[in-house]
């Protein structure tokens, strides 16, 4: 059921936008003075606090759509009134992809498919900038990589420098893959073949506040949550396995400079991550959080998962150039923002204990 909106205003429509990533960028836009129409099925924990927040601190911008991107009518209908598009919403594991890839289908390519066509069918398209992700390019298996310490690094002296860009070819793994890469290539021939602006941002670890990481998922916030409370993490993989991390402030900026730039922008990807600067192993994060939480964290070690890669770095010139990006937050000072968060929100402090039953 909708919130009611304000007559005569177009909102910019977030999907998904309750969670981590949608819930910071609507508060970002409604704060500039934009309407914002959250579409977001609450089917995630946490996101309903995150959506009340979003009210309580822009009740006169802020209005919700409680509907699954699978309903094509509510789905539809939120595109027809939108101003904008951030399609966000989707199946987020891999691991679930691989228990049930019908419904990762649904969710991830289906859903945007049909809202490709809402906004198609529309006399003047509205812009969408879709949410992909670096599974596009693959588990990378084909590059050559060694162990430095507790992070593999690639031997090409250029990834090394640079990280992997655009021009990567593209190598579906895994349904996840196939689901969220095929709606990648969707909404870029969209632009391509029906004039809708679309613009895809590819996505490395993206963490910050409102974020509530699962094992499957977000994984700076879930090693956080899971020291700040005194209990075990699983890291699958021997933990040397490197990733760029981009702190959500600057995920949030990327997306507003593109719906800003849609003109100049459309029919482009760009990969979107910390970049080298903000390369780090998983050890090297789990050292960090040792030392916010001021103890030993207990570590168990499982077999790695199916379409992990060793190592991802974005090449993020690209995004840079064409977006007006800024330096990324370093992922030090990043880590800590988000320590601080998580221990005020669930009411513990670092160096401190959960209680035990």
């Amino acid at each position: 059921m909708a919130d009611p909106l304000t007559p005569g205003r177009r909102p910019v429509l977030i999907t998904g936008g309750a969670g981590f990533i949608g819930a910071n960028l609507a508060d970002a836009l409604a704060a500039e003075g934009r309407d914002v129409l959250v579409y977001d099925a609450l089917l995630r924990p946490g996101v309903e606090a995150n959506l009340a927040w979003l009210k309580q601190r822009h009740p006169a911008r802020v209005s919700c759509v409680t509907a699954d991107v699978r309903d094509a009518g509510s789905l539809s209908a939120a595109a027809g009134q939108a101003s904008a598009v951030i399609h966000l919403a989707a199946q987020v594991a891999v691991t679930t992809s691989l228990a049930d890839p019908v419904t990762d289908f649904a969710v991830n390519l289906g859903a945007t498919l049909t809202l490709l066509e809402a906004l198609r069918r529309r006399p003047g398209p509205a812009p969408l900038v879709f949410a992909s992700t670096n599974k596009v390019y693959g588990d990378l298996a084909d590059l050559d990589f060694r162990r430095e310490g507790d992070a593999y690094v690639p031997a090409d002296p250029g990834i090394r420098a640079h990280g992997i860009g655009e021009n990567r070819p593209l190598d579906f793994h895994t349904p996840y893959g196939c689901s969220k890469g095929g709606a990648d290539q969707y909404v870029l021939d969209y632009a391509r073949s029906f004039g809708v602006p679309t613009c895809v941002l590819r996505m490395s670890c993206i963490y910050g506040p409102r974020q509530m990481g699962t094992e499957d998922q977000g994984w700076v916030a879930h090693f956080l949550i899971r020291a700040l409370e005194g209990r075990p993490i699983t890291v699958y993989g021997d933990g040397c396995q490197v990733r760029d991390v981009l702190d959500v402030a600057d995920a949030v900026a990327a997306y507003r400079a593109a719906l800003a730039r849609i003109a100049a922008v459309q029919g482009r990807a760009y990969n979107l991550g910390g970049g080298p600067g903000n390369a780090v192993s998983l050890r090297e994060v789990l050292g960090a959080i040792e030392g916010l939480v001021g103890r030993p964290l207990d570590l168990a070690f499982e077999d790695w998962r199916a379409g992990d890669q060793r190592y991802y770095v974005s090449d993020t010139r690209r995004a840079a150039a064409d977006l007006g990006l800024g330096r990324p937050l370093p992922w030090r000072r990043g880590l800590e923002r988000l320590a601080g968060w998580l221990a005020e929100d669930r009411g513990l402090r670092p160096g401190t204990r959960a209680a035990t039953a």
